[in-house]
């Protein structure tokens, strides 16, 4: 039988859309952990997170039995407008490194927003318009979560607070400005704006901040301002929800030419895209029905999975957030100012932590000038600039092609290209004048912050 011509870029229909978002934790025999309240020592119910989260959000955070949650129409309506996002096929890049292997990436720059963020922006905004909320706050790391946001909430005309993380925020002033454009008020974290930044900055002068410290002010301002609710880009259980999208699509679109991928690559930050990314893969791993090697892949400057631990920590800086189970390399620890803002975040999803604890993946670590080489690399072959945090999945996509290069093997390679560097240029003038450098945290360093873990029994 010949085999099907692959085309370069694989697009669904929109009838092939997925229509129900797919909640991995349905099959997952070890479910993750509760989140805990730090007061009482117990697990969070719905009417103590209701306070910070949107009622229909908090549902889903909590519902860790429902396989499929149908996507409300208005939410289709809009992913309509960037989706399904196509699959490529990289054969200039098979042909570059000479690999056997076959390449394939989930490309999710496609919208204003330059990233996958958007998926779950969009829902977000959705379920605190229907709610009735005036507003909501956020904080966001590189920039693609907040301006995916500003999006959303410009289209359900609702208000927003972004706490940007004062590195990014100084580093991109661009992305900055496109959420100002869509009517976003921005603040660099940590601030003077609220107690938890000035207690942060007292204790931490000169701080160029963390996705920590920036969760923190964003919950304070929430809780204490009538009619808003705080919203989170990564980690939680309902981001990871929304993002199946990315998953279910690229699934469909191997099955429409009848590809089964060896290994499966996307960078981990909080969890958002690598969790949507390996969704429906991982659930067919965990019935038992197929496999797969799946490949976490983080900053060496920012190694919660693979120098982290695995227990309850706060999610954010300031400790007024719920305690997570998962692995981290403690609160209080504020990573180097490297490029890849949405991967700076002390902690790791709940759901990815308990699938890597239970060695349904894996994890590596790689450097920051290492990961800046592959992304031009990438860009001058294929055509595409990515943003920091893609190419930490695109180091490990061509590492895994030149390993098959020396073996001889034919491995199908499919790797999450979660959004474009066009913001990123002052991280890629750095790389090109050669004054980017790798910053690794000692043993001694992530020690001194998990010693503070809280106790939890």
């Amino acid at each position: 039988m010949q085999e099907k011509k692959i085309p370069y870029k694989i697009y669904l229909e929109e009838s092939e859309m997925p229509d129900s978002w797919y909640n991995l934790r349905a099959d997952m025999k070890n479910k993750p952990a509760p989140l805990i309240n730090p007061g009482t020592g117990k697990p969070l119910t719905a009417e103590e997170l209701s306070p910070i989260f949107c009622e229909e959000l908090v549902a889903q955070e909590l519902d860790d039995t429902t396989p499929f949650i149908k996507i409300p129409d208005e939410i289709l309506s809009f992913y309509r407008m960037y989706r399904p996002s196509p699959l490529v096929r990289a054969y200039c890049l098979e042909k570059k490194l000479q690999t056997p292997a076959k390449i394939y990436y989930k490309f999710e720059g496609n919208n204003t927003s330059g990233s996958h963020k958007l998926n779950s922006a969009i829902a977000q905004a959705y379920y605190a318009q229907k709610q009735g909320l005036k507003g909501v706050t956020t904080e966001t790391g590189a920039g693609q979560w907040g301006t995916a946001l500003s999006m959303a909430c410009s289209y359900f005309d609702l208000d927003l607070k972004v706490f940007m993380v004062k590195v990014s925020y100084e580093q991109k002033p661009f992305r900055r400005e496109v959420m100002r454009t869509y009517g976003a008020s921005v603040v660099p974290s940590p601030s003077e704006t609220t107690e938890i930044g000035k207690k942060i900055l007292a204790e931490h002068p000169g701080t160029t901040g963390s996705l920590g410290c920036a969760i923190s002010e964003a919950v304070e301002v929430a809780t204490k301002n009538p009619g808003y609710r705080y919203v989170l880009g990564s980690v939680l259980n309902q981001v990871l929800l929304h993002q199946s999208v990315i998953g279910l699509e690229t699934k469909a679109a191997l099955d429409k030419y009848g590809i089964k991928p060896d290994v499966i690559i996307g960078c981990a930050g909080g969890g958002s895209n690598l969790g949507g990314l390996i969704a429906p893969f991982m659930g067919e791993k965990l019935k038992g029905t197929a496999d797969y090697r799946i490949v976490a892949v983080e900053p060496a400057s920012c190694p919660s999975f693979t120098r982290g631990t695995f227990a309850y920590d706060f999610c954010d800086t300031g400790m007024i957030c719920p305690l997570a189970k998962m692995y981290t390399l403690g609160s209080s620890f504020i990573p180097s100012a490297n490029h890849a803002g949405g991967l700076r975040f002390h902690g790791m999803s709940t759901i990815l932590s308990q699938l890597y604890h239970d060695g349904y993946m894996e994890a590596v670590s790689v450097e920051q000038t290492s990961v800046f080489e592959a992304a031009e690399q990438f860009a001058r072959i294929e055509g595409i600039l990515p943003a920091p945090e893609s190419s930490h999945a695109i180091r490990v996509a061509i590492d895994e092609a030149l390993k098959c290069k020396e073996t001889g093997e034919e491995k199908t390679i499919v790797f999450g290209l979660t959004g474009t560097g066009y913001f990123d240029l002052v991280a890629y003038e750095q790389y090109n004048d050669g004054v980017m450098t790798d910053t690794i945290p000692t043993d001694e360093d992530i020690a001194a912050s998990i010693a503070k873990l809280p106790k939890v029994e």
